[in-house]
């Protein structure tokens, strides 16, 4: 009888760990496609080149002295990113490439945080389909082909500016740059990003679908000054 039990009691442990594995089965494979999507480097549509407002990120964040130690920064590069057309981008595409001392040295001079440098190539540029050289390069070219207002060049004083004065004024020192090329950025009342759509080429482009404006639309909102 004892060994009619432990026959038993094994083949109820068998039946129980193939029910398991089966269940295991069952669950991974009725997740989303989203769930089980790798993103893909190289594919996407167009670029949105974010330039935030040093000043502005500054206020909140003094203890990052490698960008916020009163170097008088306006506008740098928070990232190039990979855009579909219908909204949205890859992100933290697989890649084993990570940022050398050299491109992150070249790198400081527009984007001047070795913390942001490496997340932002993990989060975007690693979906680029380039290095992290030539993608630093390219956000490098973009931020030199983009012409900041002149107001706009690290004022000693906070301005104050409605979203149609901006926009007029990118406009007129990027002919050819249009209002819907452009997304701006606010929080509690100060501008925070200039959003800027770029085709792979970097030229100024019509912005894809689902971006927004998060600046008032009439009021007016705090640009605040270089220190």
């Amino acid at each position: 009888m004892l060994h009619v039990r432990l026959a038993l009691i094994a083949l109820a442990l068998c039946l129980a760990s193939t029910g398991f594995a089966r269940e295991r089965h069952r669950d991974a494979s009725a997740r989303p496609d989203s769930a089980r999507k790798t993103e893909s480097a190289g594919n996407y549509d167009y670029f949105l080149l974010a330039l935030s407002w040093s000043p502005t990120w500054c206020k909140t964040h003094p203890d990052e002295t490698e960008q916020c130690g009163h170097k008088g920064y306006g506008f740098i590069v928070h990232g190039l990113w990979p855009q579909y057309e219908n909204g949205g981008g890859p992100q933290r595409c697989a890649t084993d490439l990570q940022v050398d001392r050299k491109t992150a040295e070249a790198a400081l001079a527009f984007m001047p945080s070795r913390r942001l440098i490496n997340h932002e190539w993990g989060a975007h540029g690693s979906c680029s389909g380039l290095t992290p050289a030539q993608y630093f390069a390219l956000a490098d070219r973009a931020f030199a082909a983009l012409q900041t207002p002149s107001e706009l060049k690290a004022p000693r004083r906070d301005l104050t500016m409605t979203s149609a004065q901006l926009r007029d004024a990118f406009k007129r020192a990027n002919p050819g740059l249009e209002d819907n090329m452009m997304k701006f950025n606010c929080s509690r009342g100060d501008l925070v990003e200039v959003r800027v759509c770029l085709d792979r080429d970097l030229a100024p482009r019509t912005c894809g679908k689902r971006m927004r404006n998060a600046c008032p639309s009439a009021a007016e909102f705090t640009i605040p000054a270089s220190r």
